[in-house]
């Protein structure tokens, strides 16, 4: 039986490893490292569903076998929905936390703002499985919480600092990474995933 190719639309190595860890057996794992003359594409969608879709059905089109591709986000109650698909760039530059986390805190203290803490909050994960182009399925994985306006713990990164998730007394970046991926909005939506490939495993390699 001939094993199943995997493509995660992603050039971060440790996210492969990590799906790749939760995989059923039989699939082999590739990442856009394998195909480097692939172009980078644009995430312009208006939600992290619409940018996961574009990435896995872009790569799909080019690349043989299943590609899978997610976007994720905090989206604030209080902010209406921000940062959003905003998340990685909401201070401008693209991956710089402090200035994210930063902006996010001085947002909350807005005297503006009609609502009072607690901000309730979800992280977001969408994720895509295509193929020749065209959309498998779809996945929606998310966890619950709120923002604290006092940054903790050294673990993690973007806004888990000032995120708590829901039945928990610290913060995301103060849980063992273990317990973080295990609750995190990523989890639940590669859980979901796995389901799926588990299920259809048959017909993939048929």
């Amino acid at each position: 039986m001939q094993p199943t190719i995997l493509t995660i639309a992603t050039n971060n190595k440790h996210k492969a490893q990590e799906i790749a860890a939760m995989l059923p057996p039989g699939f082999v794992v590739r990442t856009l490292a394998d195909y480097p003359q692939i172009p980078e594409i644009e995430e312009n969608g208006s939600t992290f569903a619409a940018n996961a879709r574009l990435k896995a059905c872009g790569v799909s089109a080019v690349v043989p076998g299943l590609v899978l591709a997610d976007d994720s986000g905090l989206c604030v109650d209080a902010l209406q929905g921000a940062p959003g698909v905003f998340s990685a760039r909401y201070a401008g530059e693209h991956g710089n936390d402090a200035a994210n986390n930063a902006k996010l805190l001085a947002d909350l203290a807005s005297p503006a703002l009609q609502c009072s803490p607690p901000f309730t909050a979800r992280f977001m994960c969408a994720m895509c499985l295509a193929e020749n182009g065209c959309i498998r399925a779809d996945f929606i994985g998310k966890v619950e919480g709120h923002i604290t306006l006092t940054p903790a713990g050294c673990g993690g990164f973007g806004y888990d600092p000032l995120f708590v998730p829901a039945g928990y007394a610290c913060t995301m970046a103060e849980l063992p990474p273990a317990e973080k991926n295990r609750i995190s909005h990523r989890a639940d939506a590669l859980g979901q995933v796995v389901g799926f490939l588990s299920s259809q495993a048959s017909s993939l390699r048929a």
